[in-house]
């Protein structure tokens, strides 16, 4: 029997059944002590072996996320949000607006709780649905994409980014940037919008003001029209930044 047991362990190596692995000596003996039967034994492996590989599947999908390591649901006080963001908060963590490829665009000034906001929830639907997501501020993004065009390489890149369900665009118009940089960003806007796939976006910057990111007014209503045509504004306006709260209480 025990023979046979140590047997056990190269064939779950051999078959990646590496939680199995660590785990079936332990099950073995409490199968033997409260008489499992071989049914509730194999489930019980079964559901170690699951388990463990979606919480690796999390691990991997967040570290390929880029999501702030301290930007996270703990750290979101919701007594700190406006009132529309608040009330939508529990719907958004549903992750509906990602299956119906919906954005969600933040406004508001900075330190006012907008990455906080995106980062957290996004973070949520990796753990929880193992949703693809991506978190990149904007001079990152264009830089990339200015990259990859330079080197003949755009589609290769956007198709890249296609693959991520939610994709969190932080800061848009915080850095002016040239009518080439734009250009790759309304690029990608566009084609997230052709793809159906979900933005979050946070800018300093409302709508009206996009001119400035664009430098044209007509690339700049075009880029507003893809957004919000399947999008959920919310207004970030608390009177004081978050960052500059938390200086003073430390200070007090």
């Amino acid at each position: 029997m025990n023979a046979a047991v140590d047997g056990l362990e190269p064939k779950f190596r051999g078959l990646g059944l590496h939680a199995m692995r660590v785990a079936y000596r332990a099950c073995l003996i409490n199968a033997e002590k409260e008489n499992w039967g071989y049914l509730r034994l194999v489930e019980r492996l079964v559901d170690i072996e699951a388990s463990a590989r979606v919480e690796r599947k999390i691990e991997r999908l967040l570290g390929d996320s880029r999501l702030p390591a301290e930007f996270t649901l703990a750290t979101l006080n919701p007594q700190k949000l406006n009132e529309k963001p608040r009330r939508m908060l529990p719907s958004l963590l549903t992750g509906d607006f990602v299956q119906r490829g919906d954005n969600i665009l933040c406004f508001g000034l900075p330190g006012r709780g907008k990455s906080l906001y995106c980062a957290a929830i996004a973070r949520e639907l990796v753990r929880q649905q193992q949703i693809r997501a991506l978190f990149v501020p904007s001079f990152k993004l264009v830089s990339d994409l200015l990259l990859a065009k330079a080197t003949h390489t755009l589609p290769k890149a956007l198709e890249q980014l296609a693959r991520y369900a939610l994709i969190v665009v932080d800061d848009i118009g915080y850095v002016q940037h040239s009518a080439e940089e734009m250009e790759v960003l309304f690029t990608f806007l566009a084609e997230r919008y052709q793809q159906q796939k979900s933005l979050m976006v946070t800018s300093n910057l409302v709508f009206s003001a996009w001119d400035r990111i664009f430098k044209d007014p007509m690339t700049a209503m075009a880029a507003v029209d893809r957004l919000i045509h399947r999008g959920v504004i919310l207004e970030f306006v608390n009177d004081e930044s978050m960052r500059e709260e938390e200086s003073r209480r430390r200070n007090t």
